[in-house]
């Protein structure tokens, strides 16, 4: 494999084979090659590529938060061990979490606000998979 191919395959395309947007998960301990942990696909609009990416940051800044800890303090334990999310070549149409920090670091988010897993278009089901198949009794 020549450093073109090496350097082509590490950088993935902004957009998944259907043409959805992606969000990029940030490893901010440093502990993950280029600090990417992974670039999730399959999110259908920009709405549910930054819904998803906001609320898996605000999840991150959750289980950075320590009980007693002040807003400076989680927000300098997320900055040493949490994960940030950001969506891939979404220009201004795209979340950022700078915009919001200050934000989640001094109010605690509800388990609503940072169930990512619920937007997790890997966890849809495809519109051409059968969800109930009819049983012979």
């Amino acid at each position: 494999m020549t450093n073109t191919e090496h350097a082509h395959d590490e950088t993935p395309d902004a957009q998944d084979d259907k043409g959805g947007f992606v969000v990029r998960i940030l490893d901010l301990s440093g502990g993950a090659e280029d600090n990417i942990v992974e670039d999730v696909k399959g999110f259908h609009d920009i709405a549910h590529a930054n819904a998803f990416a906001r609320a898996y940051v605000r999840d991150s800044i959750e289980r950075c938060r320590v009980p007693g800890a002040s807003s400076r303090e989680t927000l300098q334990a997320w900055f040493a061990y949490g994960e940030n999310a950001e969506v891939l070549d979404a220009g201004e149409d795209g979340w950022k979490s700078s915009t919001e920090l200050n934000d989640f670091v001094e109010h605690p988010a509800t388990r609503m606000d940072r169930d990512w897993r619920a937007l997790d278009p890997r966890r849809l089901i495809d519109e051409e998979d059968e969800i109930f198949t009819d049983s012979e009794d």
